[in-house]
């Protein structure tokens, strides 16, 4: 599907095609964008909904303004549909501004939807037709609460066991004792001693300490001799 800003910029562009041109009536619009509709819905997939409406005429019927729409089914209309709330404002003041991108849209069944709409207009000024793109966000939500789900607690939660994979217990070991030189948030080389004692202290909390030829590993990875290792372990174990 289509990016949120992709289908903002494609209606940046349409605005500026309809601030330089103008038009004879909604029926030359719809001759000229409907292929461009079906372009861009094509492009930007099924969330994406495209519509053109009438809006020409001294008297319009907002009850059945959709000349056109690709992808009709994310609000649920279809061609002689209707127009908005927002077909009201333009009604007001037909010589107005009233392009929009990015603006938050609610469906009758509660979806939110990101919205962008260009308007055309008529020699004398006047809005003619409208142009509206509208990004169903439910699958991008679903995702998200999907992704929030696998994702680690950021707080509130107790925190779980915090689980290393590897090829082999030596990578595993490896990666335990990244882990713990991490979470004191300074490089080894600007580690003190009471720093290299609570990497210890982890890694022995954790069972590091239990595997073969640990204490060797952890002693390179900081920087210290194997007794002293063995030393800080020992102080470790009485706090």
């Amino acid at each position: 599907m289509a990016t949120q800003s992709t289908t903002d910029a494609t209606a940046s562009a349409l605005a500026g095609a309809a601030a330089r041109e103008t038009y004879e009536s909604a029926e030359e619009v719809l001759r000229l964008y409907q292929p461009v509709m079906r372009a861009l819905a094509t492009a930007a997939g099924p969330s994406v909904e495209v519509v053109l409406h009438n809006l020409d005429g001294a008297d319009v019927d907002l009850g059945h303004t959709i000349m056109a729409i690709e992808n009709g089914h994310v609000t649920g209309r279809s061609v002689g549909g209707p127009s908005t709330s927002l077909g009201l404002d333009v009604m007001k003041d037909r010589q107005a501004d009233h392009d929009a991108f990015g603006y938050r849209g609610t469906t009758s069944d509660g979806r939110e939807l990101r919205c962008s709409s260009v308007y055309f207009r008529n020699a004398a000024g006047d809005i003619i037709a409208s142009f509206c793109i509208n990004v169903d966000l439910s699958p991008i939500q679903q995702a998200r609460n999907m992704l929030e789900a696998l994702l680690p607690p950021t707080g509130g939660a107790e925190p779980g066991p915090h689980e290393h994979f590897g090829t082999d217990l030596v990578s595993v070991m490896d990666a335990m004792i990244t882990a713990a030189i991490a979470e004191i948030g300074r490089p080894v080389e600007q580690m003190s001693r009471d720093d290299r004692i609570a990497v210890l202290e982890k890694l022995d909390r954790r069972g590091a300490t239990q595997m073969r030829k640990s204490i060797e590993s952890i002693a390179k990875r900081l920087g210290i001799s194997r007794v002293t290792a063995y030393a800080y372990l020992d102080e470790a174990r009485t706090r």
